[in-house]
């Protein structure tokens, strides 16, 4: 089973493959793994993509390509994989292609989690954050039992510079913009599932699962 797992930032990715892992017992790859891994191995693909991490540049086309390629080839991937964040455009959907059909497989399932824009806005600006645990909370769905003090820990909880409304409009058009191709590259394939995020947790992974074994 080969996914590929998709969905505006903070629509609930990183819980809902951890999920799905859990259900199907295959692992869950991000673009950020695949960087933090080539570069640990130290491959020839992985040094590029540190000199350009460090430069603060983003890392080029050819060289993701390589390291996605390099990723997808592992003995761990045989039985599946949930990819999270690659491809992010038209072209990297292209070569996506050619490394499944290089490898002889191919797309189970496109799995797009749609929220929209104003719902992720609201859950962006709620978000607080212990500064001693890192646990997570939210002033109005997940709102800890004292104001601004974590539940499991006592520490102090922030709001991350990061979860204003205004960046938040940010990223979303940024990720509209990129994606929308996408979605239709995808649908013309026969490979697009859309899956309400606004839902429980619970029931959008109902839905994963449901949109994967029909």
């Amino acid at each position: 089973m080969h996914i590929l797992l998709m969905g505006p930032p903070g629509a609930g990715k990183g819980t809902q493959a951890a999920n799905l892992v859990t259900e199907f017992g295959i692992p869950h790859i991000s673009t950020g793994d695949m960087f933090r891994a080539a570069v640990k191995e130290g491959t020839e693909l992985g040094k590029q993509a540190k000199a350009c991490m460090d430069a603060g540049k983003l890392v080029p086309d050819e060289v993701t390509i390589g390291i996605v390629r390099e990723r997808l080839a592992k003995d761990d991937c045989k039985k599946g994989f949930i990819l999270d964040g690659f491809p992010r455009t038209v072209e990297q959907a292209d070569a996506l292609d050619g490394i499944m059909k290089d490898l002889g497989l191919s797309i189970t399932r496109v799995l797009n989690i749609n929220v929209p824009a104003e719902d992720l806005i609201e859950r962006a600006v709620g978000r607080r954050i212990c500064k001693k645990c890192g646990a997570t909370y939210h002033v109005k769905f997940h709102p800890p039992k004292a104001e601004g003090v974590c539940d499991a820990c006592g520490g102090e909880l922030y709001q991350r510079a990061d979860d204003s409304a205004g960046t938040m409009k940010n990223r979303l058009a940024v990720y509209e913009d990129s994606t929308r191709p996408l979605i239709e590259y995808y649908k013309k394939a026969g490979v697009y599932t859309e899956v309400d995020g606004r839902q429980a947790i619970d029931a959008v992974t109902k839905g994963l699962v449901e949109a994967l074994k029909s």
